[in-house]
């Protein structure tokens, strides 16, 4: 399942009022854990040690669908020690970064899931955007703890980073939460670029992106074995209460996603999804809408014709929200060449948030390749417009026309979460292997007419089945959510 949104952001100068206290770590820890921190004081935390220059050693890790996740190795650095609120020392840059008309050479990765440019931020309850108080890029604000973490002999996560020429990855692999909890763990990737590195596509310059999501809110928040309390907040601020973008806030396990701005939502929305957008250029108080393809990986695959494949139809679904609060959206989605193809269902949800349904008939056009195009456009001054093609792939049964269909099968339910079922068309023996996209097989065994494989431990992402029967060989892919 790939899923994308694309913003493009365009902005003016940040202006902070707290104020700043430096205070040793071990004192900040200690007034945290008795509930004594000024929520008016910005704190900046001093330590006893030197970030160590340590790099990843573990074996590579891919937690994403369709190379979502850039793979953990040796190139990934420590961005800071095991903490609970730390940051990383500055960190230079080796391209310029443009951040809404304001360039910077150089960034703070902070332990509670943003980077900021202008100065550390150990805070770890958020807040929603927009925030005249933070200048920071958030894929996951909230209270991470990393005590816990294999480098200090538990199991929990830590936070890593790699530079290329023109980009910077940033992973919170498999991180806690607040107070020491390692229960739960979250996975989430960001990227910037001076816009020409080919991690994030042409026209954009940041990508958020996510494995496995299982806590959003820690203790010192109010929350309760993960979840509750104060939400965690996902998106783009600058401080200036003009450029600023909003995902969502997530309090609370599930699926459910209402919008950037209604109630907050639910963090396995999140699992496996990627976004692409741009934050570069001159200062604009209007950001395109979101258009978010869910439980699509690149090109959709669909057969025409009354063949034993039975998978004629493509369905889908596509979220659209627009992150201005109080902003409209018209939404179009159309097929250029066959209009007659598909079927669409919009349905509302409050003025800034709207799913739409839509069916791709096959059995309507002859083989090919075609996108169907869904525009998206909001009310605000000047009107934006995001498009999104999603590309579809008719073929015929390769094996229609032929007497017997003995190297063809079936796989169901695709997406699929705890079981794959597979169905031969013969009814014959065959042997089946499922493959990862690093090529490691996790799966192999014998199959009859039909059979029921238990894949709920697997790590969300896409799949190779590879059936082999008669000394022939078929393959075709799943997405395991």
């Amino acid at each position: 399942m790939k899923r994308f949104i694309l913003f493009i952001a365009l902005s003016s100068p940040v202006a902070f009022g707290q104020t700043t206290v430096i205070i040793p770590q071990e004192t900040y820890n200690q007034m945290k854990a008795n509930g004594a921190l000024d929520p008016s004081v910005t704190y900046q935390l001093t330590s006893n040690t030197t970030d160590p220059v340590v790099h990843y050693s573990g074996s590579p890790e891919k937690n994403g669908v369709c190379n979502c996740m850039v793979p953990l190795d040796s190139t990934f650095i420590l961005a800071m020690q095991p903490n609970d609120d730390y940051y990383s020392n500055l960190i230079s840059l080796p391209f310029t970064f443009d951040f809404y008309g304001n360039t910077y050479n150089s960034l703070y990765i902070n332990n509670n899931g943003n980077i900021s440019f202008l100065a550390q931020y150990p805070t770890f309850t958020a807040n929603p955007f927009p925030d005249a108080q933070y200048n920071m890029i958030a894929p996951f604000w909230g209270d991470v703890d990393t005590r816990d973490s294999l480098m200090m002999g538990g199991s929990n996560g830590n936070v890593w980073y790699k530079m290329t020429p023109n980009a910077l990855v940033v992973v919170w692999d498999q991180v806690g939460y607040y107070n020491v909890h390692g229960d739960k763990r979250n996975t989430f990737q960001l990227v910037i670029s001076d816009g020409t590195d080919p991690l994030i596509p042409i026209g954009n310059n940041v990508s958020f992106c996510y494995g496995d999501m299982q806590w959003t809110t820690g203790d010192a928040s109010s929350g309760i074995n993960g979840f509750g309390g104060v939400p965690a907040t996902v998106g783009v601020n600058y401080g200036n209460g003009i450029d600023y973008f909003q995902v969502g806030t997530f309090d609370q396990p599930g699926t459910g996603f209402d919008g950037p701005y209604n109630a907050p939502d639910e963090v396995d929305f999140l699992d496996n999804m990627e976004m692409y957008f741009n934050v570069a250029g001159a200062s604009s108080s209007n950001t395109p809408p979101m258009v978010i393809a869910a439980g699509i990986c690149d090109t959709i695959d669909v057969y025409s014709g009354d063949t034993l494949k039975s998978i004629h139809t493509a369905d889908f679904t596509v979220m659209v929200a627009t992150p201005e609060i109080n902003q409209s959206l018209q939404v179009d989605v159309t097929c250029p060449d066959y209009p007659n193809a598909i079927a669409v269902t919009q349905t509302p949800i409050g003025n800034e948030f709207v799913t739409v349904d839509i069916t791709f008939d096959a059995t309507l056009v002859p083989s090919g390749m075609y996108n169907v195009l869904i525009t998206a456009t909001d009310n605000g001054v000047p009107a934006a417009t995001t498009v999104k093609s999603i590309p579809i792939h008719v073929q015929l049964d390769e094996s229609l026309g032929l007497k017997e269909f003995e190297n063809t099968f079936s796989v169901y339910p695709n997406p699929a979460f705890d079981k794959l079922n597979i169905q031969l068309n013969n009814g014959k023996q065959a042997s089946v292997e499922m493959i990862d996209l690093l090529g490691n097989t996790v799966y192999s065994g014998e199959v009859g007419a039909t059979k029921s494989i238990d894949i709920a431990h697997l790590n969300a992402g896409v799949y190779l089945v590879k059936v082999t029967m008669d000394n022939q060989v078929s393959s075709t892919r799943f997405v395991k959510n």
